[in-house]
């Protein structure tokens, strides 16, 4: 506005009352418009498409009926610098772009499915020739390859059949257990396992790699009497964005009065569709056996 000041700005009311609120002078330059409204632009016709909570409450995607082309907000977006690659299939998107991807969406919009779903199905409707996107490469083909991958992360369904082992460690004994697990996952014939370290991963790769896997094995220490405070915040993240329809196995430390594993249990109970195993491994300061290890690999192969 300050470049432009004579420009109008069309926007939703809800919109319109955000920009007043952070601070700009807005009054008198605004059009509100609502779902199905068009704003005609020579050869261009827009229409304005409703799309609350994708991510915020304002928010509306624009179609160009000439150009066929979806302007879709944060749906499609994700994290990256382009590097001069404008397209999406000037890149190598599953290779490069798609971990970005899914960690934007389930950080971003992750907690509201519905409401992406809803706007999946508005955007079907449309006959689309490219996507633009607020942020990450505009797509001008394959678009089910990037709509798929939307459905699955909005209505909460794993990507890949393996399992991602979380691991909160004081004296590195949880951690020692932990990456034998995996050994012993991998060696049963599940290929697909991914270890983290909850206190050395920013929570937002944590989150999207659990949106990623159908099993997630949650190790943790006990510590204060009380869920390890790393492997807490990962869980309160996943709660906060409405996480659910996953296997859940639980292993716990704790060289005196071990909680973690019934605390960790009771907050996965706050969750929906979660199916946590029975075969709850439970460590005395140090694993000084491999049979808990066993049966909870045996467990996690039953359950896929």
């Amino acid at each position: 506005m300050l470049r432009y000041p004579e420009a109008k700005i069309y926007a939703t009311a809800k919109a319109i009352t955000m920009m007043e609120q952070f601070g700009f002078a807005v009054e008198g330059k605004t059009q509100a418009v609502k779902e199905g409204d068009t704003l005609e632009l020579g050869k261009h016709t827009l229409t304005f498409v409703m799309a609350p909570m994708v991510h915020w409450p304002e928010v509306m995607v624009s179609y160009d009926s000439y150009g066929k082309t979806l302007f879709s907000a944060d749906a499609f977006g994700t994290f990256g610098a382009l590097d001069g690659k404008l397209f999406n299939d000037e890149v190598d998107f599953d290779r490069d772009w798609i971990d970005d991807a899914r960690r934007y969406f389930t950080n971003i919009v992750g907690k509201y499915g519905v409401q992406t779903m809803n706007l999946l199905k508005k955007a079907s409707q449309l006959d689309i020739e490219m996507i633009c996107p607020l942020h990450g490469p505009v797509w001008r083909n394959n678009f089910s390859y990037i709509i798929e991958k939307h459905q699955l992360w909005a209505t909460y369904t794993p990507e890949v059949r393996g399992v991602m082992i979380a691991y909160a460690s004081v004296y590195g004994h949880t951690e020692s257990a932990a990456q034998a697990l995996a050994s012993k996952l991998v060696q049963a014939g599940i290929k697909d396992v991914v270890v983290y370290d909850v206190s050395n991963t920013d929570p937002s790769y944590l989150v999207s790699e659990a949106f990623k896997y159908s099993h997630i094995v949650l190790a943790s220490s006990t510590y204060n009497a009380c869920i390890f405070p790393k492997m807490q915040e990962f869980l309160e993240h996943l709660k906060m964005l409405n996480f659910q329809n996953r296997t859940i196995a639980i292993m716990e430390n704790g060289s005196w009065a071990s909680m973690s594993g019934n605390l960790m249990r009771k907050m996965l109970e706050t969750m929906k569709n979660m199916n946590v195993l029975e075969s709850t491994v439970k460590i005395n300061s140090s694993l000084h056996t491999e049979e808990p290890l066993d049966a909870l690999t045996e467990a996690i192969k039953q359950s896929m």
